[in-house]
């Protein structure tokens, strides 16, 4: 008897053991924000925390989402899905018709408490962070009444494991950190006016990413004081591209190309792949994070999932090629899909008759550049660079030699090259076969009511109002 009582006493220890071994996971989500830390070269911004994040851990330099606007690219990287699958590829659409996702599809963090995680997007942290989180979650679909099981901060040291997401809004507009960039050396790109609204207004968007890194620096504070630190993986991104005229809402690089810092903790056995201080270049998508947390909780990668899992024993192999597609943002119409490999990203575009400076109330209203190019365009004093954002019409082709030209300006989709013609004839026949094996759904229009109401089907939303009083 006393044998059998030591032995049950022994299976429920290395159980708990084998328990308590889970990691937490930790997404810090940013909004609206590129790779414009220190660790990736930019200068005039502070990030000392995340830049010591990488240092320890790893920094990923081609991670991708799968939309350039923060609800289709929400929708894809909590469900491990193309958004353009599952029906979530319009901005802000199905907010009131009861649209569900289609039958097998899950957020992560249903999956994560099904398999025994505690799971929390965090609103309420310490008196002591000085801060609360934006709680955003901003899907495209009938989510669960509650996807979450908790907001506050102070749940999680009692209910561990716990997957949890905080979500910073600093980066996305209307900026308003400390001011700490100075607007004569930051670095603009050539395709906007290097003009003085241009420069403070890149300065701002700066000075946000240095007050996330300084409220991640609080994060970590806290799960140093509460005992967290050894067993949660930590992994900052951002939701979608940067905050400025080219980059949200359209398919460059700037639009789709986010941070990715991962820190694994000390207490947990380091997967097959992670190195740390290492930089990586694979080519990664949002909804692979989502694959990949999933396999850290144990959690097999479930059937049909799109997410790929790139690191510990599941890994599958390297991606060749990432996606992106945008569709309706707002009031404004555009469908561009989008591949790139390591050297080439091609764009497709299936309304080419519109011009990239469509209206749309809230580029209008919280973009200053936006204008300043219509204006600078009126007066003929843009560059040929800066003077294609303000052209009548779009290509409907576009081809990019991301070594040659990172800022994606010459677009070789008409050269003659032959290795230019042989990357457009390829990328284009992936494309459209990634079109076809994903269903995308953007190939079947909105009704044109709904789409005027801005997918809602109950009347103008606060966007649609914008653009009447702007008229």
């Amino acid at each position: 008897m006393i044998r059998l009582l030591t032995f049950c006493c022994l299976v429920f220890a290395i159980t708990l053991h084998a328990e308590q071994k889970r990691p937490n996971i930790l997404w810090l989500i940013a909004e609206d924000f590129g790779p414009h830390l220190g660790c990736y070269g930019t200068k005039e911004v502070s990030t000392p925390v995340l830049d010591g994040i990488a240092a320890k851990g790893m920094r990923f330099t081609r991670f991708f989402t799968t939309a350039p606007v923060c609800s289709p690219s929400r929708s894809a990287f909590n469900t491990g899905m193309y958004q353009t699958t599952i029906g979530a590829h319009n901005h802000r659409s199905h907010r009131d018709d009861g649209y569900a996702l289609p039958a097998g599809v899950k957020l992560i963090s249903e999956r994560m408490h099904e398999a025994g995680y505690f799971t929390a997007n965090v609103k309420e942290l310490p008196a002591e962070a000085g801060f609360k989180g934006a709680g955003k979650t901003d899907w495209n679909f009938n989510a669960p009444q509650k996807p979450f099981e908790s907001a506050n901060w102070d749940e999680l040291k009692a209910h561990q494991p716990f997957y949890a997401q905080i979500n910073f809004q600093e980066t996305h507009r209307t900026f308003h950190a400390a001011p700490h960039a100075d607007p004569a050396k930051v670095q603009i790109p050539p395709y906007y006016p290097d003009h003085e609204v241009t420069r403070k207004d890149w300065a701002e968007y700066l000075d946000a990413a240095t007050a996330i890194d300084e409220k991640i620096g609080k994060v970590m504070a806290l799960l140093k004081r509460d005992g967290l630190l050894e067993n949660t993986i930590i992994c900052f991104f951002g939701d979608n591209g940067q905050a400025h005229v080219r980059g949200k809402q359209f398919c460059y690089e700037e639009g789709l190309n986010v941070p990715l810092i991962m820190s694994w903790p000390s207490g947990i056995a380091t997967p097959t792949g992670f190195e740390p201080g290492k930089v990586s270049d694979r080519l990664l998508m949002s909804i692979d994070l989502t694959a990949t947390s999933l396999s850290w909780a144990g959690i097999a990668k479930p059937d049909g999932m799109q997410g790929q899992v790139f690191l510990g024993d599941k890994a599958e192999a390297p991606r060749d090629y990432v996606f992106g597609a945008r569709d309706r943002c707002d009031m404004t119409v555009f469908r561009f899909r989008t591949v790139r490999d390591v050297r080439y990203r091609y764009i497709r575009n299936f309304t080419p008759d519109r011009p990239f400076l469509q209206f749309n109330a809230y580029k209008e209203k919280q973009y200053p550049v936006w204008n300043l190019i219509k204006e600078l365009a009126d007066q003929d004093k843009l560059t040929p660079e800066q003077a294609v954002l303000a052209a009548p019409t779009m290509p409907e082709e576009e081809l990019y030699d991301l070594q040659t030209d990172p800022f994606e300006i010459h677009n070789l989709a008409k050269s003659n090259a032959p290795e230019h013609r042989a990357a457009l004839e390829r990328l284009s026949g992936v494309l459209q076969t990634w079109i076809e094996q994903t269903n995308d759904q953007g190939r079947i229009p909105e009704p044109e009511e709904v789409a005027k109401n801005e997918g809602s089907t109950k009347g103008p939303t606060k966007e649609k109002k914008l653009k009447k009083k702007a008229k």
